[in-house]
């Protein structure tokens, strides 16, 4: 009796990892001469491979995803239409793509019985003139799998170029969020740790479909630790750790949910309307950039930072906290992103690219401490204002720097302006002295500091009311107005280039 093998129903054959070829891609070639004489057709029916059988019962042979080639050596000499029903269900059952039946030796025609066993189950038929060998059709199924997978490692590359370059970019997430879209031509969304979305990029999902694709990201949301968690009896009942990742469907849509850094709570969520070769290692290179853009660092050098902020808390002074964090001396940068107010994700992306994380995100805008031996340049879409390199007790004096240049850079149209400059007249005069005659002499505009920044943004830049205004956010006639009422108070003519030095030198001090 003929050993048969079952499968069980509840489990789906597996396929090969290899790239899926069109079956139309495989009948367009016109050196193998194949002809589709049954079954199903169209652009989304692929196989993963050729193979040669001439058992009666090919199941046990079959990975799935097959194109099984055959002469019908098995074949009995009566009794085809039973012979052939069992042969192509166990094909089916097996997970066989398509049946390649070849004209010779054996067969002149291909049998009517296999062609209705064919189109009863579904199963794609392909006849195999008598000049085409199988070994060929093996052949062009590798040449069309190595086309495939070079294609695929092109686009895979591809898109690791843009997304790279996305975040780069001054918003680096949503640039990265609407390159990812793109490539895989559906929706993309960065949640919270909370669940919130927090920005999105892409074709607008159908009905649905966020609903589904929120609640497959809490699946891989890490559940937040307390600290508290007490230790399970049974390791067997011990809560499991969430996946990296998951995926699902809602209708024809493909969903893929992906856990960001090491338990920060942030997860990528994505919906397409197919899934191709690459869209997981696409995503997952997204993953990767957004995990580096939202996460914290927790390594020594964060708990320093939280030592450094908890003495300066509790009243330690700034050059006493300074060798937790580094060495040396440090510049403060003040930067304004164009177009849009900063965010808490461009402003870590920005410490990120200037090479610190000690940011600081204001209202309208951000703040970066940076060693000085880190020497800051221009950022695309950013505007910066960088102070001299100072000891750590001078750190409030180059904040106010920082912040001029800034103004300056803002006002000129310049992407970075630093201060400073060599040593001049003024450092021939002893700091007291200096600083004693500024108090003097800018005594009439004493609790007004509107008045003083205005007339230093003023005499700044050389008397322009407009470059003033944009540099202070204020309206033109509000400059006139006060750069008015300073000549009225200090009683001087501020068109005489000597009151201006005077008055120049006074407010630097």
């Amino acid at each position: 009796m003929e050993e048969t093998h079952t499968m069980p129903a509840t489990i789906p054959p597996a396929v090969p990892p290899t790239p899926p070829v069109p079956l139309s891609a495989l009948l367009a070639r016109e050196d193998l001469g194949l002809r589709q004489v049954a079954g199903p057709s169209g652009p989304g029916l692929v196989i993963h491979g050729a193979h040669t059988s001439e058992m009666a019962d090919p199941y046990p042979y079959l990975l799935g995803g097959e194109l099984l080639l055959t002469a019908g050596v098995h074949v009995p000499a009566a009794d085809w239409g039973p012979h052939f029903e069992a042969y192509v269900s166990r094909i089916v059952a097996a997970g066989g793509a398509a049946l390649g039946f070849g004209l010779a030796p054996l067969h002149d025609t291909v049998p009517g019985a296999l062609v209705e066993a064919c189109e009863a189950h579904a199963l794609p038929l392909l006849e195999v003139p008598p000049q085409t060998t199988f070994s060929g059709i093996a052949r062009a199924v590798w040449q069309l799998m190595a086309q495939a997978r070079l294609a695929e490692l092109r686009r895979v590359t591809d898109a690791q170029q843009s997304l790279a370059a996305a975040a780069a970019r001054p918003d680096p997430v949503p640039s990265v969020l609407r390159q990812l879209a793109q490539r895989l031509g559906g929706h993309a969304v960065l949640y919270g740790p909370e669940g919130a979305e927090i920005a999105a990029a892409g074709r607008e999902p159908v009905p649905g479909v966020p609903q589904a694709l929120a609640a497959l990201a809490e699946v891989v949301r890490p559940a937040p630790r307390t600290g508290q968690e007490p230790a399970a009896a049974d390791p067997a009942r011990a809560v499991r750790p969430a996946p990296a990742s998951a995926t699902d469907s809602h209708g024809d849509t493909h969903l893929s949910a992906y856990a960001l850094g090491a338990g920060g709570g942030f997860v990528l969520g994505v919906a397409t309307g197919q899934r191709e070769p690459g869209d997981h290692t696409i995503a997952s290179v997204a993953a990767v950039l957004l995990s580096l853009l939202t996460g914290e660092h927790r390594g020594g050098a964060g708990a320093a930072r939280s030592a450094a902020l908890v003495r300066l808390l509790l009243g330690s002074a700034p050059e006493e906290v300074a060798p937790l964090l580094g060495d040396g001396r440090w510049v403060v940068v003040h930067a304004r992103p164009e177009h849009r107010p900063p965010d808490a994700v461009a402003a870590s992306a920005l410490g990120a690219a200037l090479g610190s994380p000690l940011v600081d995100l204001a209202h309208d805008a951000v703040r970066v401490l940076v060693p000085a031996g880190r020497e800051p340049e221009p950022q695309p879409g950013w505007t910066l204002g960088v102070s001299a390199a100072v000891a750590p007790r001078d750190w409030p004096a180059a904040d106010t720097q920082a912040a001029r240049a800034l103004s300056r850079a803002r006002a000129t149209r310049r992407t970075l302006v630093r201060h400073g400059a060599p040593p001049g007249l003024a450092e021939l005069v002893p700091r007291a002295d200096a600083e004693a005659h500024a108090r003097a002499l800018l005594a009439p505009l004493a609790g007004q500091p509107a008045l003083a920044e205005t007339l230093r943004g003023w005499l700044s830049l050389h008397g322009s009311w407009d470059r003033t205004a944009v540099a202070l956010d204020v309206h033109r006639n509000t400059v006139r107005q006060r750069i008015a009422r300073c000549a009225a108070l200090l009683d001087a003519d501020l068109d005489d280039p000597d009151v201006r030095m005077e008055l120049w030198f006074a407010l630097r001090r």
